[in-house]
């Protein structure tokens, strides 16, 4: 079994687990980056998105998607490759105008629809191969198009990230329930600048998002990049 393999297995047991508590996250005020409502940037990071077509990359419940639709007039792609997360987004949100939710591979889609205006992920990018995700982007944004996403820097042990673009295993968690293995490119933000540099994107900013438990190792990075003009198709 491929890693991805056992992410999609994961976050389809990890679905399955939300609908049967029937737990349904609240359409944020503004965008949530990390694990902490209170922490870091918003909506501002992807720039002005009113009326701009945007793919959101492992969108899961839905509701981040939901609100850059209803707040910031946005027109979004909301991919999941989990039939459990899709079940629970359609079933909360299907109705909302300017969000479509699309069950499947966000890179496989990217191959087929036309060039987006941006695409974000709030913590999913690292559950798929850089290798495999990157090249896709960089062919399914226009030129100049914003890239932001989320992703683990150091986790619940101080396990600091990678240095080399090799997955490792990480957890799931849920309160009450056994944690669910995933398979995680946890990897510094410089390789994730290097990658993203060699794939045709300009990094513009990293900021690292850490808990506001004083205890807690845990922290996230936020990147955001952007398409270069200049990179041929």
């Amino acid at each position: 079994m491929t890693p991805e393999d056992i992410n999609a297995q994961g976050w389809r047991h990890y679905g399955r687990r939300q609908l049967d508590r029937g737990h349904m996250p609240p359409v944020p005020r503004r965008m949530i980056w990390g694990p902490w409502p209170d922490v870091g940037p918003g909506d501002e990071v992807l720039g002005k998105i009113a009326g701009r077509r945007l793919l959101d990359i492992g969108s899961g419940a839905g509701h981040h998607a939901v609100h850059l639709a209803q707040h910031c007039g946005a027109r979004v792609d909301a991919v999941e490759l989990s039939p459990t997360q899709h079940e629970r987004a359609v079933k909360e949100h299907g109705s909302t105008a300017g969000v479509t939710f699309l069950l499947g591979d966000a890179v496989e889609r990217l191959h087929r629809a036309r060039p987006y205006d941006g695409a974000y992920a709030v913590g999913t990018l690292p559950f798929i191969d850089p290798t495999r995700s990157l090249p896709s982007l960089r062919e399914g944004l226009g030129p100049g198009a914003p890239l932001v996403f989320s992703a683990l820097h150091t986790n619940l042990h101080g396990t600091p990230p990678e240095t080399s673009l090799a997955p490792r295993q990480e957890m799931i968690r849920l309160r009450d329930t056994a944690p669910i293995p995933v398979s995680m490119w946890v990897i510094t933000g410089q390789l994730w600048e290097d990658l993203l540099t060699d794939h045709g994107f300009t990094v513009e900013a990293t900021v690292l998002l850490t808990s506001p438990e004083q205890d807690s190792p845990v922290t996230h990075q936020l990147i955001r990049a952007r398409r270069r003009r200049d990179h041929a198709r």
